[in-house]
């Protein structure tokens, strides 16, 4: 007996958008990361850590439009830039921490992250809350292991 495999039309959506958001964002890459938009340090160094306060969809100081796959794309535009100003890359990035303001996008969310880590894959946690600063849908934090030896 034959049987047939239907494909998720709403899958297939999110990852053309993710795709579509990841792409454009990735041409606008800043050459050097934006200022701080809260009273906090962007990146810390603590030994053979960097680690990178959450990163948000934001750029030229607001929120991009777009929705979650932009939103992830962009902070993960934000990401490489912080890691970048710290003498590390997206690869050196051993634990991630993302918080999304509606788990319905999980997998929104997941594609965009997918194609912005660039074939790496640290350990995550994703977590639901009920809101972000500056009315963001997305936020992703980092640790990087790159030893100072």
């Amino acid at each position: 007996m034959a049987t047939s495999k239907k494909k998720n039309p709403v899958k297939k959506t999110a990852k053309k958008v993710a795709k579509k958001a990841t792409k454009k964002v990735a041409k606008k890459s800043p050459a050097k990361p934006a200022a701080a938009l809260g009273p906090y340090t962007p990146v810390v160094r603590a030994g053979d850590w960097v680690i990178v306060s959450g990163q948000l969809g934001v750029a030229e100081g607001k929120i991009v439009a777009g929705g979650v796959a932009k939103q992830t794309a962009q902070a993960v535009v934000n990401l490489k830039a912080r890691l970048k100003s710290a003498g590390c890359t997206i690869h050196d990035v051993k634990k991630t921490l993302c918080f999304l303001t509606d788990m319905d996008t999980f997998a929104t969310f997941n594609t965009a992250y997918v194609a912005g880590f660039d074939g790496s894959r640290p350990a995550r946690s994703t977590i639901g809350v009920a809101s972000l600063p500056f009315g963001g849908a997305v936020e992703i934090e980092a640790w990087a292991f790159k030893p100072l030896r």
